[in-house]
């Protein structure tokens, strides 16, 4: 990601009270404390952000990741599960793999998928201008 959250909250405006700054930082750096598959709900991050700073309220949380939507900056995924997720928006494309058992989201890339989606459209008529693919499975057991 070549902006960081904060840098693109600047270019767009979004400004960043000492306490959005906090919540900005724990988005931030979530895929490295929990890895790749981390796409926090608000409950999460609000437990994350409190550990932190005890008096911010989930309210605030709630404001600043819906701030941070409509700005562009977080990606929503309504995974199945009730409970909308977010990432940083990225600048490069990928799709999920969504482990209905245990929620673990795998975050991958494949070239034949992507020529597939163009071709369907192509067939129909259309150009692809955008996609979103959620693929959800149970991991097979080791045999």
């Amino acid at each position: 990601m070549s902006d960081t959250i904060e840098q693109k909250c600047l270019s767009k405006g979004v400004k960043l009270t000492d306490q959005r700054k906090l919540i900005v930082k724990v988005i931030s750096q979530s895929k490295e404390a929990y890895g790749d598959s981390d796409h926090p709900d608000v409950d999460e991050l609000y437990s994350r952000v409190s550990k932190i700073d005890s008096k911010i309220s989930i309210a605030t949380v709630y404001r600043t990741v819906k701030l941070l939507e409509e700005a562009g900056i977080l990606a929503k995924h309504d995974f199945k599960g009730g409970k909308a997720r977010y990432e940083a928006m990225i600048e490069s494309h990928h799709d999920h793999l969504i482990d209905v058992k245990t929620g673990e989201i795998i975050e991958f890339v494949d070239e034949e998928i992507e020529k597939l989606q163009i071709k369907v459209a192509e067939k129909y008529g259309y150009s692809l201008v955008d996609h979103k693919l959620e693929l959800y499975g149970i991991k097979k057991k080791s045999q």
